[in-house]
């Protein structure tokens, strides 16, 4: 297994923690990032705990980092989010309903960061599964990076 991939779950959540757990288990070196020490509580897959990306200097170094945004309602997710923008992270996703705009694109907008760089942003993210439990959306995520780091699309349909 390849040590570049890095996968950087943001926000302690139950998501987060199978994120961390199940990334571990495919070759990912593991990063909480929870900007809220009464928060982050234990995270044992974790190989960092940091709480924020400025933490993250040299671990983000090689633009190979997975950036997996697991909570949506945070007043903190438009300056993670421009922070990860702004370093070489190879994808930047947030969890959320893809019926309605999510809350990231007026917090980023309101820090000043141009319509280019919101429009990195994945959301939905994961395979269109209907996840619906903290471990169905950890798996359907998981294999949508894995998907959209080989150049698959993750669908059932293969080439020949």
């Amino acid at each position: 297994m390849s040590t570049d991939r890095l996968l950087v779950a943001v926000f302690s959540s139950p998501v987060s923690a199978l994120l961390l757990r199940y990334g571990a288990d495919l070759g990912f070196r593991t990063v909480l990032v929870e900007p809220d020490e009464t928060r982050s509580g234990p995270a044992p897959a974790a190989d960092v705990t940091a709480h924020g990306f400025a933490e993250l200097t040299g671990e983000l170094s090689g633009g190979h980092a997975d950036v997996v945004v697991t909570d949506h309602h945070r007043d903190e997710l438009g300056e993670l989010l421009r922070d990860a923008l702004a370093g070489p992270a190879r994808w930047v996703g947030v969890m959320g309903n893809p019926r309605h705009e999510g809350p990231h694109v007026a917090a980023l907008a309101a820090l000043g960061v141009p319509p280019s760089e919101v429009a990195r942003v994945h959301r939905p993210i994961g395979l269109d599964t209907g996840s619906r439990t903290p471990a169905e959306i950890a798996v359907s995520t998981l294999a949508g990076l894995l998907a959209d780091r080989n150049g698959r699309s993750g669908g059932f349909a293969h080439a020949r």
